[in-house]
């Protein structure tokens, strides 16, 4: 009978995910993917490449794992979590900060923890996962502020620097304020990145149009899943505040700042803490 290690060799698509208590809308994982070589694992589809090496240990009860982050940005960073596999369903819930390892499968406000349902893949993605690492590792910055030192980078704009999330409202669905308190938003020429911990969501160049009432902000996205696609909003900016309405790739420009269940849409709020 194989181990587990073995069992769990190929591509996984995620097919659910909860973080602090709150189930996350699909828009934000949506194509994502972990692919697992040997003892390295891939996570795909949630903005960028991250890589590194898993570790498992089946006789904890409930079964356990460790994975340590080996490239990008994340890189060093090593998460602990526990796991199940029930045929093709693989369900992990692990500790997102921290070193406390989650005791069972669920999620609380302020935990910390990601509980995530994976699905087997019937098409597998084995690469070389020691070539991909070292591809990933060189073409990231060394400040491991999760923006990449090769990406297009055009003149400055009115949004350039780094912002603290302050509310965020996905599908209609409001994030935790827990979650909001960790995602942040770097943005250095035309080229502008969204992080949550060590987990980055967007990678996208843009454009803005201020002539138009609202001002408008145009992504073409970089890296995931929607890469090459293009995404429509609307913005403001009030003194060091920030509110961004977009919609999905292919979705018409939203007309006001809102997200209601079912429109796709991400409206987010933003607070400028170093230019």
């Amino acid at each position: 009978m194989p181990n587990d290690l073995a069992t769990l060799q190929g591509t996984w698509n995620i097919t659910a995910l909860e973080s602090n208590g709150q189930p996350m809308s699909d828009i934000t994982f949506n194509g994502a993917a972990l692919v697992i070589t040997g003892n390295h694992f891939r996570s795909t589809g949630m903005g960028a490449i991250y890589e590194g090496t898993l570790e498992l240990d089946p006789t904890q009860n409930p079964k356990a794992f460790d994975m340590l982050f080996t490239a990008g940005h994340a890189q060093g960073v090593r998460h602990r979590g526990i796991y199940k596999l029930d045929g093709d369903i693989w369900t992990l819930c692990v500790a997102t900060e921290g070193s406390k390892r989650p005791k069972d499968f669920s999620t609380a406000k302020g935990s910390g923890f990601a509980l995530e349902t994976l699905q087997r893949s019937t098409v597998g993605e084995l690469e070389n996962p020691k070539s991909k690492a070292a591809k990933a590792a060189a073409s990231l910055s060394s400040d491991n502020s999760g923006v990449d030192s090769e990406a297009p980078a055009g003149l400055q704009t009115e949004l350039e620097g780094e912002w603290a999330m302050l509310s965020a409202v996905l599908n209609g669905i409001p994030m935790d304020p827990n979650m909001v308190k960790w995602c942040k938003r770097i943005t250095r020429g035309n080229v502008t990145k969204v992080v949550a911990g060590p987990q980055l969501f967007l990678n996208a160049s843009y454009s803005l149009d201020q002539s138009k009432d609202p001002a408008t902000i145009d992504y073409v996205n970089l890296e995931g899943a929607s890469k090459g696609k293009s995404q429509a909003g609307i913005f403001k900016l009030r003194g060091d505040q920030l509110a961004i309405c977009m919609s999905a790739p292919d979705h018409e420009r939203p007309d006001n700042f809102a997200s209601h269940p079912g429109d796709n849409r991400s409206y987010t709020v933003w607070r400028l803490v170093k230019k």
